[in-house]
């Protein structure tokens, strides 16, 4: 049975801009910067603040649909080894960002663990997400944390520091690739 919250009828959003967010900040942390570098995050904040409504939402929507493409490659994995990526994940997930008290308030746990449990079992975090108004300005640090560890994780898992940051950027050349294609025909 389909489900309104189904991937399909949700907009995938600005996921370059998203993943390079991801990416800059997972560089950081394999550089060695535990902290924020003050020129990176003026740089985010710059453009944060360049973008207009629709602009964010776009970068919202991203980050949901980078979370539905990172559960859904873990979900794939931990199947193949006989394994719930809901029992894995969500737990590691959980537990970090409760690790997390100066970047994720508590209250916003509980909506990321959401998000990742749609996205594990199939579902648009984004429509997900939209069933309970709109986004507010404290789940905005923990929706690319959420996106970060995910992305951490897979990396982790696979033993290779740009996995994550490929695995995307592969499949938005295939999608594009696919556009191309379709606009032959």
């Amino acid at each position: 049975m389909a489900s309104q919250y189904d991937p399909e009828h949700a907009p995938a959003g600005d996921v370059g801009a998203a993943l390079l967010m991801i990416d800059s900040r997972l560089k950081g942390i394999h550089d060695g910067k535990a902290g924020t570098d003050p020129e990176q995050q003026a740089l985010i904040d710059q453009y944060a603040s360049s973008l207009g409504p629709r602009e964010a939402d776009d970068l919202l929507d991203g980050a949901c649909t980078l979370i539905y493409m990172f559960m859904m490659w873990l979900r794939r994995a931990h199947e193949e080894h006989g394994k719930d990526v809901i029992e894995y994940v969500v737990p590691n997930i959980v537990a970090t960002l409760r690790m997390m008290p100066r970047s994720v308030r508590p209250e916003a746990i509980p909506t990321m663990a959401g998000l990742v449990i749609a996205a594990g079992t199939g579902l648009s975090p984004t429509l997900w997400r939209k069933q309970y108004g709109d986004w507010t300005e404290a789940e905005m640090n923990p929706l690319e944390a959420t996106a970060f560890l995910l992305a951490e994780y897979i990396n982790r898992m696979t033993g290779d520091p740009d996995f994550a940051t490929r695995l995307i950027t592969e499949a938005l050349a295939g999608a594009e690739e696919d556009w191309a294609g379709a606009d032959e025909d």
